[in-house]
């Protein structure tokens, strides 16, 4: 008997010890703004989940703050995610939403040591989707199927992160012929340069974002897809016939670069709080952005938006990152220099 109320009064004890937790959450976001920085220009891929994400993410913390969007494009998505992780307020009132290379770019990147935020130390909130990125080309170019780009030159823009380093490892590891414009502020300038005839296509970008983004350039079929930058690629995709990069390596430490480089179609739309923001707002963050996804008027409008929403939790995206962080340094030195180059 005595045993019993002891359990009962100890499950008391936790409990009310949780709805403080709970409220004092609540306190510190109500009337409060919390700002989620993006890492690309407006308009884009990124840009779009933000957004979806910021309408829908005050609902479920508690508190109910206002969430406002500012789109802070750069150094793909390294300039964000550096103003986050060592600038902005480390209380939980802003999030980065930064490109996914920011979160291996201190690994690979040419310019790893420009970088200056740790991706190892990041507080994840979770990740939106989940993409297979792409390699397409204008309707009317002369490369007609992957394999033309082994002896025609092919002219991609790039916004720096996946649109540059993607392609950079088709170039260097598989011996593509790709050159490249580089300096567009996002994915959605390289589509409007690719309309005026600037550039003839765009690589690394995901699959879903471009569907979303351009259904238009598919109705008319004014684009075509080359080949997927992915281990596994999208079941339509494969239905369709369009070959993976990876099929044209046996190498087996080739194979590995890729699966490391390709590693970001897992987290494709990252979110994250600083180091040193409060563990309690983390997991209340945490928490708000996987039920943020799961609502059903959230779902409803990715839906009318195009967009796919394959949500990762922030948990699970931290494991991910560390395991990237693990790999053997040899095979992450042959990536980076694969990187390197025009």
């Amino acid at each position: 008997m005595r045993l019993s109320i002891a359990c009962a009064l100890a499950a008391t004890i936790v409990s009310s010890q949780g709805l403080r937790a709970q409220d004092a959450i609540a306190d510190f976001y109500r009337g409060k703004q919390v700002t989620l920085v993006v890492g690309s220009s407006s308009g884009g891929g990124y840009d779009l989940y933000a957004r979806l994400v910021a309408r829908f993410l005050s609902k479920h913390i508690p508190g109910n703050p206002n969430v406002v969007v500012q789109n802070m494009p750069g150094a793909g998505g390294n300039t964000s995610a550096a103003y986050v992780a060592n600038v902005a307020a480390k209380d939980g009132s802003v999030i980065g939403a930064p490109q996914a290379g920011s979160l291996v770019d201190q690994l690979v990147s040419v310019n790893a040591a420009q970088i200056k935020h740790d991706a190892r130390t990041l507080n994840y909130i979770g990740s939106a989707n989940s993409e297979v990125f792409t390699c397409l080309v204008k309707a009317d170019s002369p490369i007609k199927t992957f394999q033309d780009i082994f002896t025609r030159e092919a002219i991609f823009g790039s916004s720096g992160g996946t649109t540059r380093d993607m392609p950079m490892a088709l170039k260097n590891l598989l011996g593509a012929k790709i050159r490249f414009v580089q300096g567009y502020a996002g994915t959605r300038e390289v589509g409007m340069a690719m309309e005026t005839g600037e550039v003839q296509g765009l690589c690394g970008m995901g699959w879903t974002s471009i569907q979303s983004q351009r259904p238009d350039w598919f109705e008319k079929k004014m684009v075509r897809v080359l080949v997927q930058e992915s281990m596994v690629g999208d079941p339509g995709l494969n239905k369709e016939g369009v070959p993976l990069s990876v099929a044209y390596t046996k190498d087996p430490e080739k194979l590995q670069m890729f699966e490391l480089l390709y590693s970001q179609g897992v987290f494709t739309r990252p979110f994250f709080v600083a180091p040193g923001v409060p563990k309690e707002r983390v997991e209340a963050l945490r928490t708000a952005f996987m039920k943020a996804m799961a609502d059903p008027q959230a779902i409803a409008e990715a839906e009318r938006q195009r967009l796919v929403i394959t949500a990762i939790s922030g948990v699970d995206l931290e494991t991910l990152v560390k395991k990237l962080y693990d790999i053997p340094k040899p095979v992450i030195d042959k990536l980076k220099t694969a990187l390197e180059g025009d």
